[in-house]
């Protein structure tokens, strides 16, 4: 890290800003080789590992997370952070320390099965664990006290039962954490602290975040605060900043059965809302702001607040010990309660519902630098379309064929005029996953040949006059099943990617082969692409100097598919953008599927296709435009504001 830009994080505490502390950064990446962290090209695959590799408590140590969604758990780092020397766990959202991507960093800590959200006790983001608090925990008592001096940026924790919160369990020492543009939701606890003691320089500090907590029953809040003062202290033993915390049972919590211990909160420009809105007779939650047992045990300091639920103060025990929680009121504190519920002096009641600080709740919208422009549904229970231009008019070619099963004659092409759906052709009969390319006046399809027990060959098909067609096969399987194709011309005539599932790879894999006339083809020996990762469904270009590949990548272990671009000078040397992925399924009528991409160039603008589905029982095609050329669309995922030229790199490094 910086002196530069550590001195900001040191002058957030009024730390003094000595000698300049020297520590390593480290990236994660699911692109990286896992190696040693160091560069982006060698990266840690989770952060954990990340963690793990900090060398020393020195502090000023770095880790810098790609954005991705990382189904991670009980993250724990190898060393604390140092007096004026934190160290940063950042998400690179937006690009801006060269991960090329822009988007969210996502903290999954769900089921490691992938049945759903974990609900379980110290289950979380967040490792921290006590032996015998019930018959099932059996395991070593853990904490999260080695998260002390530790700086937590643009990140979103899910999935687990806490989020971004720290219980020190057994480590009842100061502790001090930073949390800062982060979205953090949980069952119990969408943020905050246990078992801990406080710094009254260096409070426990969370800006602008969103803090949920799901559940209304039991231990739960969005920020919950439990520091083992014996006393009431003067000092703020934590602090929430610009942050909305949202919960069903309530906003913000202090203390818990059996404790005795006091804790001082801070809430500056904070926006609090419990969901229970009951009727008194109903089930109405105690308060938007609760201590467990006692109201003395909790002190809450508001400045320029809002606060919406049922009423302001409750105690979950002790209910006539309510009017014993401490608080002050700076600024414009307001409540929106329900209406028989009286509010603290020094708050100003609200009458109307506050429209625009409730649309404030709700965490930003997720980030994205797709340069697309709006998505269109194209064709529906279809999964493989190739757009061509045919004669001055922009067609489909369309497979048509079942999901599975079926017999012979349920597998053919249709040619269809793009714009009226009048149909041009039909052909090949037993015949689909076909890929298409124009040249000199003739159509050529590349089809893959459906038998009951498997996909196989490559057939190619070509026309003039798309009435008479003739047929041959170019491309022969070797012990494998071949699928998805695609052609392009290159700067030695023309270029053909085919999708296999040769098992001394994983699946699915790209092979190559070249032609000088579109009809008589030769494999390419040793030139293959995912040989290391599943890569189908392959779209092939080229433009500039190089050979672009769109493919498909499973996200294992999710059941979640997108669209990657990678590129190569010869068809042997791959380097991936980047800035992958190219497309992700968005909305609740695209699944988890981004597929079966094809791209045409069309005055002077880029139609990029795209199957949608859930990769089981259905599958649709949509398109969207992209405002440039074919090479302008493909050039921009390697010509990166602040990042190298990979191609450029190698070369100086020869």
């Amino acid at each position: 890290m910086s002196w530069l830009l550590l001195a900001p994080l040191c002058a957030s505490f009024g730390l003094a800003q000595a000698e300049a502390p020297t520590g390593v950064t480290l990236y994660v990446s699911k692109l990286g080789d896992g190696s040693d962290g160091r560069t982006w090209a060698t990266a840690f695959r989770d952060i954990q590992a990340a963690l793990d590799a900090i060398p020393d408590d020195r502090g000023g140590h770095r880790i810098i997370v790609r954005p991705d969604t990382y189904l991670e758990a009980n993250l724990s780092p190898a060393f604390k952070g140092a007096e004026g020397a934190y160290n940063e766990l950042v998400g690179d959202i937006d690009g801006s320390y060269g991960g090329g991507r822009v988007g969210e960093v996502v903290v999954d800590s769900g089921d490691p099965g992938l049945q759903g959200f974990k609900s379980y006790d110290w289950w979380g983001p967040i490792r921290a664990y006590t032996q015998g608090w019930s018959s099932e925990h059996t395991a070593e008592t853990t904490s999260a006290i080695w998260w002390d001096r530790w700086a937590l940026r643009n990140l979103y924790f899910t999935g687990g039962d806490g989020g971004v919160f720290f219980d020190c369990t057994d480590h009842v020492e100061p502790f001090s954490v930073l949390v800062e543009d982060c979205v953090s939701i949980g069952r119990a606890f969408g943020g905050g602290v246990a078992s801990c003691l406080s710094r009254p320089e260096e409070p426990i500090t969370y800006r602008r975040c969103h803090l949920w907590a799901l559940d209304f029953w039991g231990d739960t809040a969005a920020a919950y605060v439990r520091v083992e003062n014996p006393t009431m202290p003067e000092h703020t033993d934590a602090v929430f900043e610009d942050c909305v915390m949202v919960g069903s049972q309530c906003a913000l919590k202090g203390s818990n059965f059996g404790y005795e211990t006091y804790s001082r909160v801070r809430c500056v420009r904070c926006r609090l809302a419990a969901l229970n809105f009951s009727q008194p007779q109903g089930t109405p939650t105690d308060g938007i702001i609760q201590s467990v047992q006692r109201g003395e045990l909790l002190h809450v300091d508001l400045e320029d607040c809002l606060l919406m639920g049922y009423k302001v103060f409750g105690v979950i025990v002790d209910k006539a010990t309510e009017g014993d929680i401490g608080y002050s009121v700076t600024g414009d504190v307001r409540a929106y309660v329900q209406f028989q519920q009286a509010v603290p002096e020094g708050m100003h009641r609200l009458a109307q519902w506050p429209v625009e600080d409730f649309a404030r709740l709700s965490p930003p919208a997720p980030r994205s630098a797709e340069p697309l422009g709006a998505r269109e549904l194209i064709a529906e229970d279809l999964a493989e379309l190739s757009p061509i231009l045919w004669k001055g008019r922009l067609c489909h070619l369309k497979c048509i064929r079942p999901g599975s099963g079926g017999v012979r004659e349920d597998y053919y092409l249709l040619l269809e005029d793009a714009a009226t759906g009048e149909e041009l052709a039909r052909f090949a009969e037993g015949y689909s996953l076909a890929s298409a390319i124009v040249h000199d006046d003739t159509l050529y399809v590349f089809a893959s040949r459906f038998e009951p027990d498997g996909w196989r060959d490559v057939t190619a098909f070509r026309s003039r006059d798309l009435q008479r067609w003739e047929s041959q096969v170019v491309i022969e399987g070797e012990n494998e099943g071949i699928f998805n194709t695609s052609v392009c011309q290159g700067p030695d005539g023309f270029a053909m990617a085919y999708e296999s599932n040769d098992p001394a790879y994983p699946p699915f894999t790209i092979k190559f082969a070249q032609s000088d006339d579109l009809w008589n083809w030769t494999k390419l020996p040793g030139a293959r692409f995912g040989t290391d990762r599943y890569a189908a469904c392959p779209c092939l270009r080229y433009a500039d100097g190089h050979y672009y590949a769109l493919y498909l990548e499973r996200r294992a272990p999710r059941h979640y598919f997108e669209t990657y671009i990678a590129r190569s000078p010869d068809l042997m040397r791959w380097e991936l953008s980047p800035a992958n992925p190219v497309l992700s399924p968005r909305g609740l009528d695209e699944g988890i599927n981004a597929s079966d991409p094809e791209l045409v160039e069309v005055d002077g603008g880029t139609w990029v296709y795209f199957a949608v589905g859930d990769q089981l029982t259905w599958m649709n095609v949509k398109r969207a435009p992209f405002e440039g050329s074919l090479e302008r669309f493909l050039t921009s995922w390697f010509a990166l504001p602040g990042i190298p030229d990979p191609g450029t790199a190698a070369a100086e490094e020869e």
